[in-house]
């Protein structure tokens, strides 16, 4: 191991390795941003050696955008990231503007920030998480970074923290490589908030041939949790139905994970409210299901969590005593790949003594994500296994789509919804749960998210396992054509269930005579407003907290509201909306937090004309 300082490092790593330099950095919150920035800067001023970094999700601030969401945004981001050091190369890929002799390939990306980026579009890697390892070292992987964590009770080894994932799936292939005699770098950098997670996710220092010599002090990336709607909310109340007890447990980051972690915990500890609430929502069209894979009751054993994402749900479980099911004799009740949170999270996590951390075992993403190797333990562990996952749209016929629009733009990845989805299907007891929203508005139009059919899939009809949307539960294995479409029809809006009836009748895969049942016929959102009103403890707005002020929550549903409703272009609906708006008065808070309670000009006033219009409506 060599100490050096980062202008050091990067030199030491342009003398040792060849011209053409393959940078590995992990997913996520684990990337050496200075370092990353330092390197990208050096290369692109030598148009003699080339860069290619290999990764997925490179986290930036959030668009500003212009109008009344940059007014809302702006103070909020700079209060939320602080000092955190943007990727330079993430900014350079937005605007298309990587030099010549740079690339970036990556197998999962932030959720719909790339899709105008020509160069981001080309470089992406359609791969399962599980196999991003294999695909990496195979285009000659010499150059490995990544934050690290430090504590003075391991004065010897550093952790690999938020993203052991990768990495340590990586270091097999790496020492066979290096026997061979290639030289492959590894370096690290210690960020003092990383929380130390011990056991797999430790390294000695020596594994590292350079490290930084200055700790990163600078604030790590977080993701603001946001808010959960009543659709979702919805979803999450249905989900929890199914999990049993004693069993595992997967969810992902988003609302709709938060609202499955928010049902869960009122089915532990305010559980007549939660069947009551699920009474109202019409679970009982799934009574036989619920009892035979899942259940209504407290949870007496406890779940054991199996996640490639450790995200904020799953520690709010263990810390109410849901996720307790220990798998080994060291107390572990999740093992995950990486994690990604709010800062709040990390908090968490380093408020904890090791012994608490060591329950949560990161480790590597072979380990999580498929069933070969250490077979036997891992179905021994995985009993009864729940992998819940999201797609934003479903054909009749039962394929997900979640990783990419029909014209082959890619918003976020497959990352590893297939490896559970499958999981879902070779595990004994196993079930694989695709969450839905099943409509969705967009400058005053609504559309269905399930579709008679689309160009694109991530997960084929032949893996359809359980289906949820706001509406009730799907049960889809094993089941004919026609039946899986009368079963998704039950949980579709009613709004788009006639139309899509008609297009499976007339592709011939519905019978001329089939009629809906009554009990679906009601799939309406005012429907859902109202068990909402009826049981308002069920479906807080920030279940997991929130960095967001009572201001800008408020502000923040205006804004949705709008954008649902109007497309920004249409003035005269503008106009409308904005005549329709009341007075300032009980509002003024609101006002003075966008910089609107003295509008300058015409402009100024129908945006604050708008805003009211949108508290109003909310």
């Amino acid at each position: 191991m060599h100490l050096s300082s980062i202008d050091q490092a990067v030199e030491q790593i342009l003398s040792r390795l060849p011209t053409h330099i393959h940078m590995g950095l992990p997913l996520g919150l684990g990337k050496p941003n200075a370092f990353v920035n330092a390197l990208y800067a050096r290369i692109r001023e030598l148009p003699e050696r080339r860069l290619t970094i290999y990764t997925a999700l490179s986290l930036g601030r959030p668009a500003l955008g212009d109008g009344l969401q940059r007014r809302l945004l702006e103070p909020f981001v700079e209060r939320v990231f602080g000092d955190y050091e943007e990727l330079h190369y993430l900014a350079d890929l937005r605007n298309d503007s990587l030099p010549p002799n740079i690339r970036v390939e990556q197998f999962f990306m932030q959720p719909g920030s790339l899709l105008a980026s020509e160069s981001a579009q080309q470089d992406y890697v359609s791969s399962n998480y599980s196999h991003a390892a294999r695909d990496i070292n195979a285009k000659g992987l010499n150059l490995i970074a990544q934050l690290v964590a430090a504590t003075p009770e391991r004065p010897v080894h550093l952790s690999l923290a938020c993203n052991p994932d990768i990495t340590l799936d990586l270091l097999p292939m790496v020492e066979r490589r290096r026997a061979a005699g290639e030289t492959i770098l590894m370096l690290g950098q210690v960020h003092a908030q990383l929380p130390y997670m011990p056991g797999d996710a430790e390294l000695p220092m020596d594994a590292f041939d350079l490290l930084l010599d200055e700790a990163e002090q600078r604030q790590l990336f977080s993701t603001p949790n946001m808010p959960v709607t009543t659709q979702d909310h919805c979803i999450g109340l249905h989900a929890s139905s199914l999990v049993r007890d004693g069993g595992t447990l997967q969810i992902g980051i988003g609302a709709m994970g938060d609202a499955v972690a928010a049902a869960l915990l009122a089915r532990q500890s305010d559980n007549v409210a939660y069947r009551a609430a699920l009474d109202s929502l019409g679970a009982s069209t799934a009574q036989a299901l619920i009892e035979r894979e899942g259940g209504l009751a407290p949870f007496e054993h406890g779940l054991y969590g199996c996640s490639e994402m450790f995200v904020n749900g799953l520690l709010a479980l263990a810390e109410a005593g849901l996720l307790r099911r220990a798998v080994d004799e060291q107390g572990v009740v999740l093992h995950g790949g990486f994690f990604l949170g709010p800062q709040a999270f990390y908090q968490r996590l380093r408020d904890m003594s090791m012994e608490q951390r060591a329950r949560f075992a990161m480790t590597g993403i072979g380990f999580v994500n498929e069933l070969y190797g250490d077979e036997q333990l891992k179905r021994a562990q995985r009993q009864d296994a729940r992998f819940i996952n999201t797609v934003f749209g479903m054909t009749l016929l039962g394929a997900g789509v979640a990783d990419q629009l029909e014209d082959g733009r890619v918003l976020s990845g497959v990352g590893g919804q297939y490896n559970f989805v499958a999981q879902g299907h070779a595990l004994e007891g196993g079930r694989s749960i695709l969450l839905l929203r099943s409509w969705r508005e967009a400058g005053g139009e609504v559309s269905s998210n399930i579709f008679w059919n689309y160009g694109h899939c991530t997960i084929p009809r032949h893996l359809r396992d359980i289906v949820v949307t706001e509406y009730g539960i799907a049960d889809l294995r094993g089941q004919t054509d026609s039946e899986v479409i009368a079963r998704l029809l039950a949980v579709c809006d009613s709004r788009f269930q006639q139309s899509l009836i008609e297009q499976a009748r007339d592709a011939g895969k519905l019978a001329e005579d089939f009629q809906l049942d009554r009990r679906f016929a009601d799939n309406t959102p005012q429907r859902l407003a109202a068990v909402r009103a009826q049981h308002p403890q069920l479906f807080p707005e920030y279940p997991m907290g929130t960095d967001f002020t009572a201001e800008e929550q408020d502000l923040l549903r205006a804004l949705n509201w709008l954008k649902s409703k109007f497309k920004l272009s249409e003035a005269l609906e503008l106009g409308k909306a904005a005549l329709d708006a009341p007075g300032p008065q009980g509002y003024e808070r609101h006002l003075a937090r966008m910089q609107l309670d003295q509008p300058q000009g015409l402009k100024e006033e129908l945006y604050q004309r708008l805003l009211l219009a949108g508290l109003a409506a909310t």
